[in-house]
């Protein structure tokens, strides 16, 4: 009985989410409102997806109802805005009990292959909480993990409605990232899976992909937003992202285009030109395999693994700042074309 009632909740909750979507997010923008040109990445919309995800399913962790439900609806979404949906399922089993793993795969345009992806799930344990007994409790995730997956849905919205992609685009959402260090799983497995299984299950190779952009930790708030905070504080805050070692090994041209173009955009102080060490993250099973790949993560986040990654630790102008960048790279690079105004 607690079971059936527990899915009716998370049914509504689902409804719930697609109708805010459809009274907000998916209505046309006004001709007042809308650019005249790019960038069209909207912090504000992606903002939104981020709310009414979190709405779904709080801690929504691999095998659970929750993160099923926050699945349907990025299908129901990605869809809506024109783009072919195919999922790769498979079984994870840790200590004996099976979890359903659901990759998601979003494609549009034909040609060489180039992917925008993030992870979609929240860490199963809040094990960054000084207090112990906190650690068996699911992670938010509103900036690890909904964040970034916010942002390729935004794409998906601006890419069907400003773009023409010269070659595919796949927006990628990959499932059970985050739980490393914990007994009978690993970090990655849902990218694993699916670097491990491209000809199988796709029907490509890795001479098929142009590049691979992981977006990951992309919302956190930054010094404005803290304002009233501890000025020592305030700073630990403000979002940064570095050159990632195997992002610089794998692609250091690319790399050193977007780091550039943010540069040139104002974002000198958030795109920072220094490399760090290497992150195990879900780029990594692409590289093994030969695929260029760019990373942009900041995992300087105090609320990383904690109870508090919550949705007022994310910004619409974190989200669209690091979105933009890619945007513009992309019409840089002629990756992607903008249509005729009508």
């Amino acid at each position: 009985m607690e079971k059936r009632i527990r899915h009716s909740i998370f049914l509504l909750l689902l409804c719930f989410g697609l109708i805010i979507w459809g009274n907000t997010i998916q209505q046309p923008i006004s001709a007042q409102d809308a650019p005249d040109n790019p960038p069209f990445f909207s912090g504000e919309r992606a903002y939104a997806y981020a709310e009414t995800l979190l709405e779904i399913g709080g801690p929504h962790v691999t095998g659970s109802e929750e993160i099923k439900a926050v699945g349907d609806a990025i299908i129901a979404e990605l869809e809506a805005n024109g783009w072919e949906v195919v999922t790769q399922e498979f079984i994870h089993v840790a200590e004996g009990i099976e979890y359903p793993v659901r990759n998601i795969v979003a494609k549009r345009g034909e040609g060489p292959i180039t992917m925008l992806a993030s992870h979609y799930d929240s860490r199963m344990i809040a094990d960054q909480e000084i207090d112990s007994t906190l650690w068996d409790l699911g992670v938010p995730g509103a900036n690890d993990g909904i964040s970034s997956t916010s942002v390729l849905l935004e794409f998906s919205y601006i890419i069907n409605a400003h773009y023409e992609p010269n070659g595919q685009i796949w927006l990628v959402f990959f499932d059970a990232e985050d739980n490393g260090r914990i007994t009978g799983w690993d970090w990655i497995i849902g990218s694993r899976y699916m670097a491990e299984n491209l000809e199988a299950d796709f029907g490509v190779t890795p001479d098929d992909f142009n590049l691979m952009i992981l977006f990951d930790l992309v919302g956190e708030k930054d010094i404005d937003d803290y304002a009233e905070g501890d000025p020592d504080e305030v700073n630990a805050h403000q979002q940064e992202f570095t050159i990632e070692a195997h992002s610089f090994n794998s692609a250091p041209q690319q790399v050193e285009d977007i780091w550039t173009l943010a540069a040139e955009m104002g974002y000198a102080d958030t795109f920072i030109q220094r490399q760090r060490g290497p992150i195990t993250d879900d780029h990594l099973p692409f590289i093994e395999r030969g695929i260029a790949a760019v990373d942009i993560i900041d995992l300087n986040y105090p609320y990383w693994h904690t109870l508090e990654d919550t949705l007022d630790k994310i910004s619409p102008q974190s989200l669209e700042r690091a979105a933009t960048v890619v945007e513009m790279y992309l019409l840089q690079e002629a990756i992607l074309t903008q249509k005729e105004v009508q």
